[in-house]
């Protein structure tokens, strides 16, 4: 018989940017956690649509939405924090690769946000991902930065 892999497992992501040992603050910060990181937004995408899909799954205390860190536009990710811990596990059973402005979202359990973290971390202001882009995305702005 296959094992069944859990839809609300977290990824194996790890912020490089923490400057705690990931193996323990993260992973402790990880099993408690209401906040989920959303990626693969359109840069259209409002905080009134997030709101919207993801109040479904439970009470939302609060949404922060990526910025581009120079010109402070949408750059195609966000934070979702919930109430409880439950909400936010139920939105990675059943949000997690929904299309949102004709965009497959992805969603991970976040070991929490910290002001700051709002910003793209390109060498652009936008996001790593996109500065890599070749092809041609009219949901994310165009052409990627190369």
């Amino acid at each position: 018989m296959t094992s069944i892999e859990r839809l609300d497992a977290p990824s194996s992501y790890v912020d490089r940017q923490l400057r705690v040992r990931p193996a323990t603050h993260e992973a402790e910060a990880l099993r408690t956690s209401s906040t989920l990181y959303v990626g693969n937004l359109s840069f259209y995408t409002t905080e009134e649509q997030i709101h919207e899909l993801f109040s479904k799954c439970g009470e939302i205390k609060r949404i922060i939405m990526g910025l581009d860190r120079f010109a402070h536009t949408p750059c195609g990710f966000c934070f979702v924090e919930f109430y409880s811990r439950a909400a936010a596990l139920d939105c990675m059973k059943f949000v997690n690769g929904t299309k949102l402005d004709e965009r497959v979202i992805r969603t991970d359990l976040d070991p929490g946000y910290k002001d700051g973290r709002q910003y793209g971390r390109g060498k652009t202001g936008g996001q790593v991902r996109d500065e890599y882009r070749w092809e041609y995305d009219a949901g994310r702005g165009g052409y990627g930065a190369r």
